[in-house]
């Protein structure tokens, strides 16, 4: 019963910034480039929850909070939420669906390249994300759930190489994924924990 109060809470949580996002559109306070706006604000929400989700097992390790672990997959499935948000604000209201358009960007702009292929990391996350498809593919599941590493380092190249001028906001998600990455290693191959 706590368990799924607490998925309801951080579920509505992460609604926030979407209804916040919603409700500055429906004002016209999304600014003068209002597409931009939306996709800027789907992708910044879609790192922080991707990186949240990186978290969850440090987290759990390092500060015994077992408590957070079934939160991997709720927050997981939040940050693939905001980022086919991000994907369909870029394909549908920025290239209008257009498939020339959108090829064209793949080809031309490595940061489409970088944040596609993030996206395309994060589909059999989210397809394979049920109780029984862990059961499934059991060992294989876990390997494949790696991807979300993957996925977060096609985000933040994505979002290095979309930032012309000041590169600080994606430089910190970078060192977050950092010390995630450095976490992930130094727990796998210290020999004494």
């Amino acid at each position: 019963m706590i368990a799924r109060r607490l998925h309801l809470v951080v579920i509505g949580a992460a609604l926030v910034p979407v209804v916040a996002l919603g409700a500055r559109a429906l004002t016209g306070g999304l600014g003068a480039n209002p597409i931009e706006e939306l996709e800027h604000t789907t992708g910044d929400w879609s790192l922080r929850f991707l990186l949240l989700t990186l978290a969850v097992t440090p987290a759990r390790r390092l500060l015994g909070w077992r408590w957070i672990a079934p939160l991997r997959r709720t927050l997981g499935l939040v940050a693939f939420t905001y980022v086919t948000l991000h994907a369909l604000t870029y394909v549908g209201l920025d290239q209008l669906f257009d498939a020339e358009a959108l090829l064209e960007d793949l080809r031309k702009r490595r940061y489409v390249t970088a944040g596609f292929a993030g996206f395309l990391c994060l589909l059999p996350l989210a397809a394979t994300s049920t109780a029984r498809m862990m059961k499934r593919l059991g060992r294989r599941w876990v390997k494949l759930h790696r991807l979300a590493y993957v996925a977060a380092v096609c985000g933040v190249v994505h979002y290095l190489w979309l930032v012309k001028a000041d590169l600080r906001a994606p430089l910190i998600y970078a060192a977050v994924l950092a010390l995630l990455l450095g976490y992930r290693l130094w727990f796998r191959w210290a020999p004494a924990r």
